[in-house]
């Protein structure tokens, strides 16, 4: 009799554990919808103290406690460059930090010098007006790990499948919510100065590997986008998602293009601003249809000074009249 009794009440213990740790997983967010959409990002412009770091994304915890450890109220950031897909994982380059101000507001001085005495920098991202964004509830520790495990696949391939132009990804975790959004534009302009310096670095060894692996024709054998022309898929720094929608993945460029791209942009847009201030920024698409309107415009004048035309023996006849009538002397009566 008392076996039996252990054996049930080992049983209702294991049942009461299963019902707990479900319980939490569904408290934590485990069969929350993960809705994706593409819109107006969670912050605007903000000013970030930072650490640079190079690693697997799944050590990035360490620098989110440092991080809150020094601001616990400030809400905190992360911003991750690389695809674990494409790149080693212990090669992936973040950062990780506390967002100090927000739009036009400057950092607090004291907090600025205590971040910066623990080895953090500062670095402002900018304002953009599309990028693909959604979010998942914070109501346990438990629910920033199956935000990664819920929302990146979902987000990935929301990407993949319309083809945008969107990276790098960032994460805005508040008390409450953890925001994601990947940008549609600008996206150099969210690198730190030291990704900046890793770019270049990525953009001397593509270069030695590509004059070494091209062949007589001249085609690089290394390549990894031979069948993208034109090198870039966007036009603007601050593309419409019309234009985002058209472009390839962005993470299947190398940066080398994107570097490039970004540096014709910003000269084309330095060029371009005097005489173009006062556009808004679908100025081009009005000019394209206004050039349309005056070209059918000029077609139906053609076409009616056509029919004013005079057809047959007798108009030529005519014709030549009128030449005759408009003729003047010239000199001494000659024509």
């Amino acid at each position: 009799m008392s076996d039996l009794f252990v054996v049930l009440l080992i049983i209702a213990l294991l049942v009461c554990l299963i019902v707990t740790v479900g319980g939490l997983l569904l408290y934590s967010g485990l069969l929350t919808e993960v809705v994706i959409k593409t819109g107006p990002p969670p912050i605007k412009n903000v000013t970030f103290a930072y650490k640079f770091k190079e690693g697997s994304y799944k050590d990035c915890g360490a620098a989110y406690t440092e991080s809150c450890s020094i601001g616990p109220k400030l809400t905190s950031i992360a911003v991750f460059y690389d695809d674990p897909k494409q790149r080693p994982p212990e090669k992936c380059r973040y950062v990780v930090g506390s967002i100090l101000c927000e739009g036009e507001e400057k950092p607090d001085e004291e907090l600025q010098k205590l971040y910066e005495k623990f080895g953090f920098k500062l670095f402002s991202l900018p304002e953009v007006s599309h990028s693909v964004t959604t979010n998942f509830p914070c109501t346990t520790p438990l629910s920033y790990v199956l935000g990664a495990y819920r929302v990146y696949p979902t987000l990935s391939s929301y990407i993949e499948e319309r083809k945008l132009c969107a990276f790098p990804t960032i994460e805005i975790c508040s008390s409450d919510v953890t925001n994601y959004m990947v940008p549609l534009s600008r996206q150099t302009d969210f690198f730190v100065p030291e990704m900046k310096e890793e770019v270049k670095t990525d953009v001397k060894e593509e270069d030695s590997d590509e004059d070494r692996g091209t062949d007589i024709t001249g085609a690089d054998s290394h390549s990894d986008v031979s069948s993208v022309s034109g090198g870039v898929p966007w036009d603007s720094r601050e593309t419409s998602l019309a234009a985002s929608t058209a472009a390839s993945l962005a993470s299947s460029l190398p940066l080398r293009d994107v570097m490039d791209a970004n540096e014709d942009i910003k000269h084309r847009e330095n060029s371009d601003r005097g005489s173009n201030e006062s556009l808004g920024s679908g100025s081009s698409f009005e000019e394209l249809d206004m050039d349309q309107e005056e070209g059918e415009e000029r077609e139906e004048k053609e076409d009616g000074e056509e029919e004013d035309v005079p057809q047959g023996d007798d108009g030529a006849t005519e014709a030549v009249e009128l030449v005759a009538d408009k003729k003047e002397p010239v000199g001494d009566g000659e024509e």
